[in-house]
C-alpha cells in the first residue's frame, strides 16, 4: 500500500489528522486485545468495550475523511 503524502508534511491540517489516524489506530487494537479475559474467570464489560470499538472507528472514519479532503483540494490546485 502506497501514500502520497509527504514523510514530514508541512500543513498542520495534516499532522493533525494523521495524528488522530495513528493514535485511534492504536487505542482500536488496545481495546480489540481487552476482548480476552486477562485471567481466567475475569469478566469483560462488552458494552463498553463495544462503545470504545466503535469511537475508535469514528475517529479512524473521520481522520481518514479529513485526509481525502485535504488530498483532494490540494490536487484540484
Amino acid at each position: 500500500w502506497s501514500c502520497a503524502l509527504p514523510q514530514k508534511p508541512a500543513l498542520e491540517t495534516v499532522r493533525s489528522s494523521l495524528r488522530l489516524l495513528n493514535t485511534s489506530a492504536y487505542r482500536l487494537q488496545s481495546e480489540c486485545r481487552k476482548t480476552v479475559p486477562p485471567e481466567p474467570g475475569a469478566t469483560v464489560d462488552y458494552q463498553l468495550l463495544t462503545q470504545q470499538v466503535i469511537q475508535c472507528a469514528y475517529d479512524i472514519a473521520k481522520a481518514a475523511k479529513q485526509l481525502v479532503t485535504i488530498t483532494t483540494r490540494e490536487k484540484k490546485q
